[in-house]
């Protein structure tokens, strides 16, 4: 854990700041992105195939020092989260849950040090693509025009037919954020992050406080990972 010492503007008191450190990591490739279709919340596995950068991103997330994790439960989050600690070194996660009875009966005594808490919430998955899920996107965009599907799929406020705008899923992923995520970074906890695109997007539109109509422009690749230093309520990206 890193410490910084920063002086007030009288000069005569100083505080410790506790720095942390936050990884986003979108899921590697799905079986669905591999076929072009809406996954939404469907669940389904991860492609057979891995590139050199999903591998990269392996190796890199795995030798970080990691005191949290968060992701959803849809599967292709879930085993993004293993492959990465199938790298680590004696360090494995247990998974906890926030909803059902999992979250009651998947308790346990803290024994040993050799895992990192793994916290599972619904508030992380995609959006809810409604009626679009299972289509072929290629195909939905010829009967709907390339512009609207974008604008499903990327503006703030529209929604896709029978699912949710971005907007909808900052009503669930922020407040999820702010209450449990920001409180383990407050503590000087490093987080990693492994949910899907627009849960993401949601988060990286809160710390860097993109405006509405410029989140339209924000992309993240498969398996894209994102950085920031956190300290003091302050948020600073590094990658």
């Amino acid at each position: 854990m890193i410490y910084e010492i920063l002086s007030n503007l009288s000069g005569f008191r100083k505080s410790l700041i506790l720095m942390a450190k936050l990884i986003l990591l979108r899921h590697f490739k799905s079986q669905w992105n591999e076929e072009n279709r809406f996954s939404g919340w469907v669940d389904m596995p991860l492609a057979k195939d891995k590139g050199e950068k999903e591998w990269e991103t392996i190796k890199k997330v795995s030798a970080m020092e990691l005191d949290a994790v968060y992701t959803s439960p849809l599967v292709r989050n879930l085993s993004t989260v293993l492959e990465i600690f199938e790298y680590a070194n004696q360090k494995y996660p247990i998974f906890r849950h926030f909803e059902g009875k999992m979250k009651q009966w998947a308790n346990f005594s803290e024994s040993n040090k050799n895992y990192v808490p793994a916290f599972i919430s619904e508030a992380l998955n995609e959006r809810y693509y409604g009626k679009l899920q299972g289509l072929n996107k290629e195909e939905t965009m010829k009967k709907y025009g390339e512009e609207k599907v974008r604008q499903w799929r990327r503006s703030f406020n529209e929604a896709p037919p029978g699912g949710e705008s971005l907007k909808d899923v900052c009503k669930r992923t922020t407040p999820f954020f702010q209450k449990y995520i920001e409180k383990d970074l407050t503590a000087g906890k490093n987080v990693l992050v492994v949910a899907s695109h627009n849960s993401l997007r949601v988060i990286v539109k809160y710390l860097e406080k993109i405006p509405d109509q410029d989140i339209i422009n924000l992309e993240i690749p498969f398996g894209g990972l994102l950085e920031y230093e956190f300290a003091g309520n302050i948020y600073k990206k590094t990658v």
